[in-house]
């Protein structure tokens, strides 16, 4: 076995082992994804962060405040009583590190260093949509929603959206009455629904799919934590679809976040008359793509033969070191640059071993050396959360 191999296997170890202490860390305001990076890189580990003095943790460059933060906010936080109630609740963590963490939402410039999921994450749900729009969804908006969602669900495209009144919603059940997946981002703890009459969607959610999100348990639905539930829900899906909106809608804010993330934006156009359709049809002027039914969607995103790759291409990892590489490919173009810094591998070894795993047809080159995974992968991504 590579050495290459167990130094990644042991470092997932270390991360899990870590994770109580990732855990903590998101119940302190102030520390995110940058000020998390930089105790990792200084301490090696988020134990011995978690563990540090005021100066130590000035030295790893965080300011004052932060450091405030934490050393305040440390003596109130129970470790094993937040894995506990992780758990009385049935709810996994997952951190950047992790196999779990999606790979798509990994690529976003400021993705959630720790996930909270309830329900599972499958291979096949790195095929999704996000779908959004208005709480106060027309006749026309509803049907155009709920049809969208149930032929693209039909045609096995994951749904993701926040749960929210109205085109949220309506997308969600949409996808599940078409017996698809569904995916809901939370901008609150996962142990609380919002708005509280989605509680008995929320619980099908879990069980045909799964619930996310990066706050931690307890965390409240506050205003400003919704754009950055926006942020997860673009970054996770390859596009985002917006049903209804008006001009200065949450969904436009997602809409501008996936422009940013380099994801497709869809709008599904409407009367010039309807303050629900100034938004969608302001998109399409700019350069959305007009949406007419779900085929559109499965035509721009290359995605028509995306239940016969679930169905029908597996491929089995020959090796150690295909497995490995499997796992830093994804169905977006990664630099074999990128491939060798994340895997750990010289560069032999992996231009040499994704040569034949292309002649296998189990990945493809895209563009001078990025490389996409052109088949599922049986038994390499494992993400089941109970």
């Amino acid at each position: 076995m590579p050495l290459a191999y167990l130094y990644a296997r042991i470092a997932l170890k270390m991360t899990n082992q870590d994770l109580k202490y990732w855990v903590g860390f998101s119940l302190i305001p102030r520390i995110g994804r940058v000020k998390l990076s930089r105790l990792e890189s200084h301490f090696g580990n988020m134990e011995a962060a978690w563990q540090a003095n005021p100066g130590e943790l000035s030295h790893a460059g965080l300011d004052k405040g932060s450091v405030n933060a934490i050393v305040n906010g440390r003596p109130k936080i129970s470790l094993e009583e937040e894995m506990e109630k992780l758990e009385r609740h049935g709810i996994k963590a997952f951190t950047c590190r992790d196999e779990g963490y999606p790979a798509r939402l990994k690529q976003i410039y400021d993705y959630p260093p720790i996930l909270y999921v309830k329900g599972t994450i499958l291979p096949q749900d790195e095929w999704c949509l996000a779908v959004v729009g208005t709480r106060k969804a027309t006749v026309y908006g509803r049907q155009a929603a709920e049809e969208i969602a149930a032929d693209l669900a039909r045609n096995k495209i994951t749904i993701v959206s926040g749960l929210a009144r109205g085109i949220d919603s309506i997308a969600h059940r949409g996808a599940l009455e078409a017996g698809g997946r569904t995916i809901a981002v939370f901008g609150c703890g996962l142990d609380i629904v919002y708005p509280s009459e989605n509680a008995s969607l929320a619980q099908t959610i879990a069980d045909n799919g799964a619930l996310i999100s990066e706050f931690p348990l307890g965390a409240e639905p506050r205003r400003e934590n919704f754009p950055l539930r926006n942020r997860i829900m673009s970054g996770l899906s390859l596009g985002v679809l917006v049903v209804e909106a008006g001009d200065t809608s949450g969904a436009m804010i997602t809409a501008r976040l996936a422009l940013e993330q380099n994801r497709e934006v869809f709008a599904v156009p409407g009367s010039i008359l309807s303050p629900t359709s100034r938004g969608t049809n302001n998109l399409i002027q700019e350069g959305a793509k007009l949406i007419r039914d779900y085929t559109d969607i499965l035509e721009e995103l290359n995605l028509r033969a995306v239940a016969h790759q679930i169905e029908v291409k597996e491929v089995i990892p020959a090796s150690d070191t295909e497995s490995l590489l499997l796992k830093q490919l994804s169905a977006e173009p990664t630099h074999i640059d990128e491939v060798c810094r994340s895997s750990g591998l010289p560069i032999a070894t992996v231009s040499s071993t994704l040569a034949m795993m292309e002649l296998k047809g189990m990945v493809r080159q895209v563009g001078t050396m990025n490389y996409i995974l052109s088949r599922e992968v049986r038994e390499v991504y494992k993400v089941k959360v109970d």
